[in-house]
């Protein structure tokens, strides 16, 4: 044959196809999410989750030393609250003395060079589950729901953190949480915005490991709709007017074409989060044997991050730190 193009000549060899690799995956791009509990007892095995767990203050700072030395540049906090402390307005999420800023002093007095991301919603706080506050019709209240999102940020910042991530959905709450913190003498703790965020399948393992599902109804009126793309450009413009340092798509694994449009129409930094749902069919597949694990898992993870991830949020990244590391 003669052919003047022969594409194959730059996959003739390993070392010519790292030269030529378009996209690299690094432990930089990694942030680990991480579920604390009350108490000082062992650490408690999800099982919908397998490898996560709920952690007590103490063994979670061993966690966060080891995810230090691994070189992962941060973690994403997520409270397990217990339901004496829950009411219907959420008020625990703003105590000075609450769980997550409690955690967030400790994480920062011991490795004060990781990254922490507090989680901005009020559904781990409220006896309904869901992420505002709610009228005696059910309805979620939206600004309402904002003032009290407000005193959630300004605690978390007083406490350390170095971005608060809202992931409620609220309209018009980025804008009220920037100015709060910049009132509040914060300007430099940045707001990763859950900007795209669907009503999505895909967080029933993620709800077992706060107990946070919603008791009644779903969370389709303030969660985007799993159809639609154009509308998450006009949120992620929406967000990034009112101070957004980072937006966020999530889910991921089914929404890579929504990740490439927000990469393709904003210079912010991208994050997509690598949901429960999308870890626990990995991992139940591996279980099987029905799939290499490491493989699927670095393949996703490159994936994301080709389609427009700058930061991604994943249960995979202990693992993946490992394994990048011995490449």
């Amino acid at each position: 044959m003669q052919l003047t193009h022969r594409p194959r000549r730059l996959r003739r060899h390993p070392t010519l196809r790292r030269l030529v690799q378009e996209t690299v995956l690094s432990v930089n791009d990694l942030i680990y999410p991480m579920f604390v509990m009350a108490g000082d007892g062992e650490p408690v095995a999800i099982s919908s989750m397998p490898g996560c767990f709920r952690y007590a203050l103490a063994q979670l700072l061993l966690e966060i030393k080891t995810i230090a030395e691994l070189g992962i540049p941060g973690i994403a906090l997520f409270p397990v609250i217990s339901e004496q402390q829950k009411d219907d307005q959420g008020s625990e999420s703003f105590n000075p003395e609450g769980l997550v800023q409690r955690t967030v002093k400790a994480i920062k007095s011991l490795v004060p060079d990781i990254l922490v991301f507090t989680d901005v919603a009020l559904d781990p706080f409220t006896t309904h589950g869901h992420d505002g506050l709610v009228d005696t019709q059910g309805r979620i209240l939206n600004d309402e729901t904002v003032d009290v999102l407000v005193k959630m940020a300004v605690s978390q910042a007083q406490a350390g953190t170095d971005f608060v991530a809202p992931s409620d959905m609220m309209d018009g709450r980025v804008g009220a949480i920037r100015e709060a913190l910049d009132a509040a003498g914060y300007p430099d703790v940045g707001i990763l915005a859950y900007s795209a965020k669907y009503a999505s399948a895909y967080y029933g393992p993620f709800r077992d490991a706060l107990d946070s599902a919603p008791k009644f109804g779903d969370k389709k009126t303030y969660q985007m709709n799993p159809a639609n793309s154009r509308e998450a450009l006009r949120e992620i413009d929406l967000d990034i007017d009112e101070g957004a340092d980072m937006v966020m798509v999530k889910p991921a694994l089914a929404y890579m074409d929504v990740i490439y449009q927000v990469k393709m129409h904003t210079d912010v930094p991208v994050a997509a989060y690598n949901v429960s749902g999308e870890y626990a069919m990995v991992k139940a597949a591996a279980q099987n044997g029905w799939i290499d694990e490491k493989k699927i898992v670095l393949e996703t993870l490159t994936a994301m991050k080709r389609a427009g991830a700058d930061v991604i949020l994943t249960y995979h990244a202990v693992e993946a730190a490992r394994w990048l590391k011995a490449r």
